[in-house]
């Protein structure tokens, strides 16, 4: 696992051999619950060996329990809000229901590893050795898998829409909500066995030379279809334009609002995925290498990046949707009018029944 929160320890390397690549030295937590000082060595250099002019930027564990507090809100919300109505039953809004279960056990499962390390630093919480190895195992399956799905979630949206722009006709026909739920059990079940594998071979190159072509991929895939799904609207709105005799600013604006559009989608998704695969890309090719050392030193910020994915992944594909926002008010309300009817209720107020509140609050 990598290494404490802020990076306060800061451990000498032996220099007799190498450090042996490690998932669980690299996988998005704070820490190894039971990591020793030479379990993973190119994670944590001493300054001597990085530079000076090495930059660590310190990140608070408040700021990931509050990252992930904030992620865990927001795609509970949504989950609940796609469960809720029945008009969102369908295959994008189902690929949408996962996205937001994986993102909520990214930041889950890296605020949990958070918290047990604080807890054992602390002294709070004495157990075995076996069994802290076991949580360890655990939570690396975790985030591990949570991650993988995430990945291929965001995947498999941009292939849905894809196909509902490029075969708008043949939509229904293609993406069945059997075959949408084929596709999230296979995503599910192929997170869950490479997790596994990735955590029990930890110790070949081979397992992060794979997590990180399969970033790749997603980011290559994703790339791809969503500058030509750019390239079609863009067409059509030409054609639109000429159809109404508009002028050319207005083509030009709305290429330009695309452009903006499809540049912070991607744009996002790399900047926040991007460096803990490009820290995942450098341990194998430079462990020890002083400017790759500098690199290591900021895995934490790494990690609240994608803990702050999570956080964005529902504003870009969830909250958009008119309906999803209706209905996640609808659930706020809800919520809000129970409690206020419980703490407030006198017998001049006629409040309406439970029957009458169940229907207001369920589909």
């Amino acid at each position: 696992m990598s290494s404490p929160p802020g990076g306060e320890r800061q451990l000498e390397p032996e220099p007799a051999s190498p450090p042996p690549i490690s998932l669980v030295g690299t996988m998005p937590t704070q820490g190894s619950l039971n990591s020793t000082p030479t379990a993973t060595p190119h994670l944590r250099l001493s300054a001597n060996q990085t530079g000076p002019w090495c930059l660590q930027v310190s990140i608070p564990d408040g700021l990931f329990l509050s990252l992930g507090l904030v992620s865990l809100v927001e795609n509970v919300l949504v989950v609940i809000s796609i469960a809720k109505n029945r008009n969102l039953h369908s295959p994008m809004y189902y690929f949408i229901c996962c996205l937001a279960l994986s993102d909520l056990l990214v930041s889950v499962s890296i605020v949990l590893e958070t918290t047990v390390i604080l807890v054992l630093e602390a002294g709070v919480l004495a157990t075995r050795v076996t069994v802290v190895q076991w949580l360890d195992e655990v939570i690396d399956v975790l985030i591990c898998g949570s991650m993988v799905s995430s990945l291929g979630f965001l995947g498999a949206i941009a292939v849905d829409r894809y196909i509902s722009i490029f075969y708008a006709l043949r939509y229904h026909s293609i993406v069945t909500l059997p075959r949408a739920r084929w596709a999230m059990v296979a995503i599910w079940v192929t997170s869950i066995f490479s997790s596994t594998l990735f955590v029990a071979y930890y110790n070949h190159t081979a397992v992060l030379l794979c997590l990180v072509t399969f970033f790749l991929a997603m980011l290559a895939l994703m790339a791809v279809l969503y500058v030509h799904m750019l390239s079609r609207a863009c067409q059509h709105a030409q054609v639109i334009a000429q159809l109404h005799k508009r002028q050319h600013p207005v083509h030009q604006g709305f290429r330009l609002k695309g452009a903006a559009t499809l540049t912070i989608l991607l744009g996002i998704f790399f900047l926040c995925w991007g460096p803990f695969f490009l820290h995942l890309t450098l341990t194998v090719l430079c462990p020890k290498h002083p400017t790759c050392s500098c690199f290591f030193k900021n895995l934490n910020l790494f990690l609240a990046l994608i803990i702050f994915n999570s956080i964005v992944d529902p504003l870009i594909y969830a909250f958009r949707s008119e309906e999803l926002r209706m209905t996640l008010k609808e659930v706020l309300l809800c919520s809000w009018f129970h409690t206020d009817t419980r703490q407030a209720v006198s017998p001049a107020v006629n409040v309406p029944s439970w029957a009458q509140q169940r229907s207001l609050c369920l589909p």
